[in-house]
């Protein structure tokens, strides 16, 4: 049971972005009360926090690949020259 706990927890971006996306329109429409509209913007704040996080951890795979990093463990190009 601690396995569908944990990935209840750690929702993909897309995911997230759709809660949050949810959240807002919930909170747009204006039916919430006061106390439900506190709850439903400290999730806000956590989906978001979570998106931005996920973005940047991407933005970072990004440039190293864009840097080339990676490119010398994917080929081995200096065994094939022996």
């Amino acid at each position: 049971m601690s396995k569908t706990e944990k990935s209840d927890k750690s929702p993909t971006y897309e995911s997230a972005l759709n809660e949050l996306e949810g959240i807002v329109t919930r909170m747009e429409d204006g039916q919430l009360t006061l106390e439900q509209s506190l709850t439903a913007y400290k999730r806000g704040a956590e989906l978001l926090k979570f998106c931005q996080a996920q973005l940047a951890d991407a933005q970072q795979q990004v440039k190293v690949l864009e840097a080339g990093v990676l490119k010398n463990f994917a080929g081995d190009d200096d065994d094939e020259s022996t």
